[in-house]
Parts: structure tokens; sequence; C-alpha cells
């Protein structure tokens, strides 16, 4: 091998480090890394005081989002019980969270019913968990947006229950959807990726 040739291929493996040196390290999250995905990006739904809102609205905060509904039995209390421990955890972090439960019940969750249910979770934090409604084709526009499930189940009694996905979605500041949590996966896991999140 010649001088220039050893030369040239010195400065391409010092080259090839220093890149390796300046790309970002991958984030390491408990749940699924779902960037880049398309995932919850285009939707628009109603918020507590009638306003109209988008992913824009809640950009410069990580947002934890869920579907759910208020009188679901078992599902989403336990669930929200989860995420409202983890936002407590997170300390003076918590002012720069945001908690939207999407209901997949607008028959039902009046934004009146969903302020006084979600306030039973959020009461003495830093953050107020914001429930969305909107109507039937906008509820359906925002599950497709994130690929969520919800549909409707009747019961004996001639009323009716929901089925629905019970996943976490976590938004970063700019609005991306980066996580996809399991419900299960508990409030440390939860807050220690909204963490992650946060600090970069």
């Amino acid at each position: 091998m010649t001088w220039s040739v050893r030369w040239l291929a010195g400065l391409l493996l010092g080259f090839s480090v220093v890149l390796a040196g300046c790309s970002e390290p991958e984030l390491e999250f408990n749940g699924s890394d779902i960037a880049g995905a398309g995932i919850g990006e285009s939707w628009e739904l109603v918020d507590f005081n009638g306003q109209t809102v988008t992913p824009a609205s809640y950009q410069g905060k990580v947002s934890l989002v869920f579907f759910g509904f208020t009188q679901c039995p078992d599902i989403c209390p336990t669930a929200l019980a989860d995420v409202s421990q983890a936002v407590s955890l997170l300390g003076d972090d918590a002012q720069s969270v945001q908690v939207l439960m999407v209901s997949v019940d607008p028959e039902r969750d009046t934004p009146e019913i969903l302020q006084a249910y979600l306030g039973a979770f959020d009461a003495e934090l830093p953050t107020e968990f914001v429930g969305l409604a909107g109507t039937t084709e906008q509820i359906r526009q925002a599950a497709g947006s994130f690929r969520a499930y919800y549909a409707k189940a009747p019961t004996p009694d001639g009323s009716y229950t929901m089925d629905h996905s019970t996943s976490f979605y976590l938004m970063d500041q700019d609005g991306k959807a980066r996580v996809l949590l399991s419900n299960q996966v508990g409030p440390q896991a939860i807050a220690d990726d909204i963490r992650t999140l946060l600090q970069n």
C-alpha cells in the first residue's frame, strides 16, 4: 500500500470516527420508540372550554395521550391513577407535562363530565389533566391518527360500554409521537420515559 493510499485510508477512518462522535445518541425508553411513524400528527378535537385544539396546541410540553371514557369500570381509572402517580414522581418537571384523555364516548362524555372525572386524578398536581371530545367524526379521525381502536359494545341491560385501545402515547415538545407505552408498565416507567423526553 502506497503512502498516499495509507494517508487516504487514515483520513477516511478519522472522519468516520468524528461523524460517529457527532451523531445524536439513541434514546432508551421503557416503551416502544415510535419516532417517525407519523402517529398522532393530524387531529382536531374540543377541550373543556369548547375550544378547538390540535397537536400544535400542546407544543412546548411533553404530552401523554390516552383513549378512554368516564364510565369505564376498571381499565381507565386504573390507568389514570398510574398516570397521576407518574406525574407526581416528576416533581417540578410535572409543570412541563400535559395529560390528555380522548373520550371515545362523545354521547355521554360532556365537557363538564370529563372535567369532573379527570379532576379526581389531577388533584394537588401542578398540571391539569384535560379531557378531549368532539363530534363522532372528529373522534374517529383522531383515533385513526393514533391508530387506536374503539367500538361500542352493547350490554344486557340495553345500555352499552366501549371497547378501546389502552396504550399511552408520549408526544415530545414538538408535538411528535415518540413512545408507545403499555398501560401495564407502572408509574415509574411512565415517569422515566417522560423525563427522558424532557431532558432531550
